[in-house]
């Protein structure tokens, strides 16, 4: 007889380590169907740029300590943001 239940929190690693020791087959008759997405993932958006280019983005993002990705990522909202309508335009 099983006295282990689900584990009741959202924390990933909480659930990872309770699922290290158990197997989701022990508790078939706990489980429930969703039907709507759990996670939901941002649209992502890949972007090609010579090497000469990416070599200097991966530069500038190792200078900030931060991945390209973020560095990237920043640039764009910095941008969205000054293209709103109403933003004051930097000099």
């Amino acid at each position: 007889m099983k006295t282990t239940k689900l584990p009741k929190t959202d924390s990933i690693q909480q659930l990872a380590k309770f699922w290290q020791t158990h197997d989701l087959t022990d508790f078939e008759d706990e489980l429930e169907e969703v039907k709507e997405p759990v996670f939901s993932r941002n649209d992502a958006i890949q972007v090609r740029l010579p090497v000469r280019d990416a070599n200097a983005v991966r530069r500038l993002a190792e200078s900030q300590g931060i991945s390209q990705t973020e560095l990237v990522r920043q640039w764009i909202l910095e941008k969205l943001a000054r293209s709103k309508p109403g933003a004051q335009a930097k000099s």
